[in-house]
């Protein structure tokens, strides 16, 4: 895969960690994933998609932007929501400039400010000294003029270094939010070399499609019930072909004949679309075989959590 160039230029060689924010589903993987330009985050509509701090780099003339993206915050309930409100909160220590993302939109705008999540970000940014940006983001779904005064009442909660109305999924507004985060970039080192855009080895990649299609195909309560591991990795022909086995791991035995469906067709349905991705995403064709384990509780149980790579 390679990397995102552009032709901005800082000269000496300016670098740095920008740690993305937020409460769940503002829109923090499409933000990263335009950042980067390269499909680093798996995206849906719903909630608590990312669960692990992912992480893109952007590359230009003179430097680099290490992005770190992370789960929603929201109220911790259970092992895995623990796991994921931590993984948030402690990627603003490792931040050189923090992106606090909000959204506007029907619903949005006569919300009260900053909501206890959002204000526990906040209290988080101030207690590490970070310098933060505030990214309104879904301008596209209203009205420019209403959000003049949406800016002014988050001005009043706390001191932003600077304020950028965007839209992570049009792009709008993102070259010069880009701009803005290289100018506050502090000298520094390549931390990964130009054609290196994530961090993430392609059978976590592989995994994470996997989730994205279980997340699409599935409502309420089943999604948030399911993890994946991937069982096999390998390279046919040379490389020219992958195959890949994968296990889907549901928490209670009603779950299961769910994905599964009536003759295997949900699962077949399941693995057909997260093939097509897949071939897109590693550029080759690529086998792929998906099994069904109830691990019961998973969620909750420590043992499991961690063995599933939530630790």
């Amino acid at each position: 895969m390679t990397s995102h160039d552009d032709s901005q230029t800082a000269s000496p060689y300016r670098s740095g960690f920008v740690t993305i924010i937020g409460r769940p589903n503002v829109g923090k993987s499409t933000l990263l994933n335009g950042l980067v330009g390269e499909r680093v985050a798996i995206v849906t509509p719903k909630p608590q998609t990312t669960r692990h701090r992912l992480l893109g780099v952007r590359h230009f003339a003179g430097g680099q932007i290490v992005f770190l993206d992370t789960p929603g915050v929201h109220k911790a309930r259970g092992g895995l929501n623990e796991y994921m409100l931590d993984t948030a909160m402690a990627a603003i220590a490792d931040a050189d400039l923090v992106y606090l993302m909000v959204e506007v939109g029907p619903g949005f705008m006569n919300k009260d400010v900053p909501g206890d999540s959002n204000r526990r970000i906040l209290e988080a940014i101030a207690a590490a000294g970070k310098p933060a940006f505030l990214l309104i983001n879904k301008i596209d779904l209203v009205d420019k003029r209403e959000l003049l005064p949406f800016i002014e009442r988050w001005r009043a909660v706390h001191s932003f270094d600077e304020v950028f109305p965007v839209s992570a999924e049009s792009r709008d507004g993102l070259e010069t939010l880009v701009a803005a985060t290289v100018a506050r970039l502090p000298q520094g080192p390549s931390f990964y070399d130009g054609e290196t855009i994530t961090d993430r080895t392609m059978r976590f990649l592989a995994a994470e499609i996997v989730r994205e299609k279980t997340m699409l195909l599935f409502r309420d309560e089943v999604p948030y019930s399911i993890a994946v591991v991937i069982d096999e990795f390998r390279e046919l022909d040379s490389g020219e072909r992958f195959h890949i086995a994968a296990t889907v791991i549901v928490e209670r035995e009603s779950q299961k004949p769910i994905v599964v469906g009536k003759g295997g067709q949900t699962i077949k349905k399941l693995g057909e679309q997260a093939r097509k991705d897949m071939e897109v995403f590693f550029e080759r064709p690529v086998g792929l075989k998906l099994f069904v384990k109830v691990k019961k509780d998973w969620t909750n149980d420590p043992r499991a959590l961690a063995e599933l790579g939530y630790k």
